[in-house]
């Protein structure tokens, strides 16, 4: 049973910054998957934030890029976002979430954690 589990969350001032991370289970390796963040505050729909491929690449919503970083570490199998200069409208839930490989394509994103709530004022 995979299990990804969120950390790091909490509440900051406009300006601060946070660092999430998702340890995720042995028997889910990351080191070959897709990873990625995603959030969904009240009443909107959830969307990605950043994306990390098995060979490293990143990928980031217009509205982080330069703020947030995502990376990981294979060797803990466990995934992180570093998140600087952080808005109100940065306030959701944020989850982290894995996807399969296929053809050198990230498949839909299919494991998923529970989240950890960041609340930017």
């Amino acid at each position: 049973h995979v299990q990804l589990v969120e950390s790091g969350g909490g509440s900051v001032q406009t300006g601060g910054s946070l660092s999430l991370s998702c340890v995720v289970s042995p028997d889910y390796i990351i080191r070959t998957k897709c990873m990625g963040w995603f959030r969904q505050a009240p009443g909107k729909a959830r969307e990605g934030v950043a994306d990390i491929d098995s060979g490293g690449s990143t990928s980031y919503a217009d509205s982080v890029k330069g703020r947030f970083t995502i990376s990981k570490d294979n060797a803990k199998n466990t995934l992180y976002l570093q998140m600087n200069n952080l808005k109100p409208d940065d306030t959701a839930m944020y989850y982290c979430a894995g996807a399969e490989v296929s053809g050198g394509y990230c498949r839909p994103y299919n494991s998923w954690g529970q989240g950890t709530q960041v609340t930017v004022s």
